[in-house]
């Protein structure tokens, strides 16, 4: 197995340990053990659990920012590209804390420790954002001053609604289906754009 491999598989390991046990429920020795691969190993990879634990958090930010380059590729209209840029945002962060069980607990009572691991990745995001609007701005769909501006609030907007979303206390009783047009509305009026086109 390469050492990218035998890396990845322990953190795999540990996340499903992690989402089962939590964090401080699961030991060194416990990944260990139940990725087949000794303490030897896994001490060549991470110095600690703590270290393990980062390692699962950019494992799971890396899966949500393959996903967005995936939705800015799309041959669509940037202001459609924006929509969904949000949605799968919400979405994809929803369903990696719900699918990672008690690593969802650990995510909220250390979140410091996840915004130190998402720095890179929220400036990914923030660059993605700039290359829509800049895209739309060229085709005369956004009326856009200061790109660099609309895409940090775009990006903190987004990370603002995470808990709530996973809560499911945004837009009580509404499907994703039924608030697109409202969020779309929002969205293209504060980008100069008209929804009739």
């Amino acid at each position: 197995m390469s050492i990218s491999k035998t890396r990845q598989k322990l953190v795999d390991v540990a996340r499903q340990l992690f989402a089962k046990n939590g964090m401080e429920n699961t030991t060194m020795n416990d990944i260990a053990v139940a990725s087949g691969k000794g303490r030897r190993t896994l001490y060549t990879y991470f110095k600690s659990k703590e270290d393990v634990y980062t390692a699962v958090i950019e494992s799971e930010l890396e899966r949500l920012s393959d996903r967005l380059d995936e939705v800015a590729a799309k041959r669509t209209r940037p202001q459609d590209k924006i929509i969904e840029l949000i949605y799968t945002h919400l979405n994809m962060i929803k369903e990696t804390v719900v699918r990672n069980g008690n690593l969802r607990a650990e995510f909220f009572r250390n979140i410091w420790m996840v915004e130190k691991v998402r720095k890179n990745f929220d400036e990914d995001e923030i660059d993605l954002f700039r290359k829509v609007y800049a895209e739309g701005k060229a085709d005369g769909e956004f009326d856009i001053e200061n790109i660099d501006l609309v895409a940090d609030i775009t990006h903190y907007c987004i990370k603002g609604l995470e808990v709530p979303y996973i809560y499911g206390r945004l837009g009580h009783g509404m499907t994703e289906e039924t608030s697109k047009p409202l969020v779309t509305k929002v969205v293209y009026g504060a980008l100069g754009k008209s929804l009739v086109r």
